[in-house]
């Protein structure tokens, strides 16, 4: 079991590193999440929804996810409160202290999901959740030494050296844990190294020699794995500051010749002598932001420049407003009205530019949102920003399936995956953005500057992403326009891909994979941990 210090300390992505990693080697390999907290989530085969970075790690093992990868996922609706997913369906929304009064009832659920995996699997990767060291929370556990108590899991702590305080971390935790939790850490991790990494191998003995623990692992960072998805705000802050900070002036493009080293720059024209301009795009980023790993695409292209947007900002001048989606739309669009944005959203279209919406935004562009049932919170309904002909009602029923089709008028493929409440009607969406399905989806405006779906990976295929692009980008993103020849894969999931080889190679070559294999145990389940479930 993976456990860490803190929260984005690279427990995911380790994992999905390893996963890969063990996998190569002809493991059958599964990846495990008690419980996980984010609105990024995913739709799994078994017709659920899971966390993103459980999916990815599904996708490491060269498996479809399910909902027994990650059993509870608590989707966050407010700074105190949650939306409750069990085995991928949505059971309650309620508050964190009703929460932790909650636990007992699904350690059995997760312990019998971990069985499920176990029984198909050589070696299972279990995830942590968080820090190792809340103790406050330790007497229901069911995230960390709670769940490795459940079935005798050995646990391997991973600290991160890029925030500071990592020796502190990592012998503090051991300090603050009870003897019989602490003595279940075998060994540690410490990530995201910078610079040369020998100035730390003084570091990893004291931690070893205080410990006790062995010394498994001296992580450099990896800039790659900022091509994976990002699993909560700050992460999809940094892949976005990332994304930026590998930019260079609108004259130069990314060449993919070089996959194992860092990116080259190559100038593009137009044809003449001057620059060919990059599409800018905004990106709304609301408090409740969810399934962000949609922007993935758009970063990774060299003739997009992505503008965040955040609360207490101005809406800055561009092509393309982008709304992703949201957990609570209502409660996000508030919040874009608080901020002044609508007037400057009006201006934007006044000078010819574009709005997008994806299925929380998709909604926010229309004429109202209703929630008559309470489903994001108190019943209520609001004005959308009636720049879509469409209203929409949310409701109870919760809509999990993948999807294919084509955007509509071509023959451009797109897939993906719908994860939302509500139904959406209206007299714009007689035009659709896609066919999904063999059916219409989405909406696109009478003066075809406004335009929403519901579809998640709507960007994945590039050559429907360019189409998309060419909307608001013109002729560079069309057949034959200088971004569009831009030597990118056909998807965006080869990025990913590519970026999960190169993780596994890169902890191959800086984590000792056979000491860390050696440490695995077959499960000793605690007794009465699996006892009938009782429903939560």
């Amino acid at each position: 079991m993976v456990q860490g210090t803190g929260s984005s300390v690279g427990k995911s992505t380790l994992v999905a590193g390893l996963a890969r990693a063990f996998t190569r080697r002809g493991l059958r390999v599964r990846p495990f999440k008690p419980q996980n907290m984010s609105n990024n989530a995913a739709v799994t085969a078994d017709g659920g929804e899971i966390g993103r970075a459980q999916a990815l790690q599904a996708r490491a093992c060269g498996v479809r996810p399910t909902v027994d990868m990650n059993p509870v996922l608590l989707k966050p609706q407010g700074e105190t409160g949650a939306q409750l997913v069990v085995r991928g369906q949505v059971r309650h929304s309620l508050g964190a202290r009703d929460y932790q009064n909650r636990k007992d009832t699904l350690l059995p659920v997760v312990v019998e999901s971990f069985q499920t995996l176990a029984a198909q699997a050589d070696l299972v990767l279990v995830e942590g959740a968080g820090s190792a060291s809340e103790i406050n929370l330790r007497a229901r556990d069911i995230a960390n030494m709670g769940f490795a108590e459940a079935v005798n899991a050995p646990v391997v702590l991973v600290g991160d050296i890029d925030r500071g305080g990592v020796i502190a971390s990592l012998v503090g935790t051991q300090v603050v844990l009870p003897s019989q939790d602490a003595a279940r850490i075998k060994g540690f991790i410490v990530n995201k190294m910078r610079g040369d990494i020998s100035l730390f191998y003084d570091g990893m003995d004291f931690i070893a020699q205080r410990t006790g623990w062995a010394a498994l692992g001296l992580v450099p960072d990896l800039p790659a794995v900022r091509s994976l998805p990002a699993e909560d705000a700050a992460d999809l802050m940094s892949t976005l500051a990332a994304s930026q900070s590998a930019s260079r002036p609108s004259s130069q493009r990314v060449s993919q010749s070089a996959p194992s080293a860092a990116p080259v720059y190559i100038p593009v024209h137009n044809g003449d002598d001057k620059p060919a301009p990059r599409l800018r795009i905004a990106v709304i980023l609301l408090p409740m932001i969810a399934n962000f790993d949609d922007l993935d695409p758009l970063c990774s292209e060299p003739g997009v420049q992505i503008l965040p947007v955040q609360p207490g900002q101005s809406l800055p001048e561009c092509d393309l407003v982008l709304f992703p989606g949201s957990k609570a739309t209502l409660a996000d669009l508030a919040t874009f009205r608080a901020q002044g944005w609508a007037e400057a959203l009006k201006a934007h279209l006044a000078r010819g530019g574009h709005v997008m919406g994806l299925c929380g935004g998709y909604q926010m562009l229309g004429q109202s949102v209703a929630d008559p049932q309470g489903t994001e919170g108190a019943p209520d309904v609001a004005p959308g920003l009636g720049l879509l002909a469409v209203d929409t009602v949310l409701s109870s029923n919760k809509r999990l399936q993948e999807a294919s089709g084509h955007l509509a008028g071509t023959d451009h493929a797109v897939s993906g995956y719908e994860i939302h409440t509500g139904q959406t009607t209206g007299p714009d969406r007689a035009q659709p953005l896609l066919v999904l399905n063999g059916a219409g989806e989405g909406a696109i405006s009478a003066c075809g500057q406004v335009y929403g779906t519901y579809l998640h990976g709507v960007f994945d295929h590039r050559p429907a992403r360019m189409a998309l692009l060419a909307r608001a980008g013109g002729a560079a993103f069309r057949p034959g326009g200088c971004w569009y020849t831009a030597s990118l894969p056909e998807r965006h999931e080869d990025v990913v891909e590519q970026a999960l080889d190169r993780l596994a190679d890169h902890l191959e070559a800086h984590i000792s994979l056979d000491a860390l294999l050696a440490l695995a145990t077959v499960p000793d389940y605690a007794k009465n941990q699996t006892e009938q479930v009782v429903s939560p």
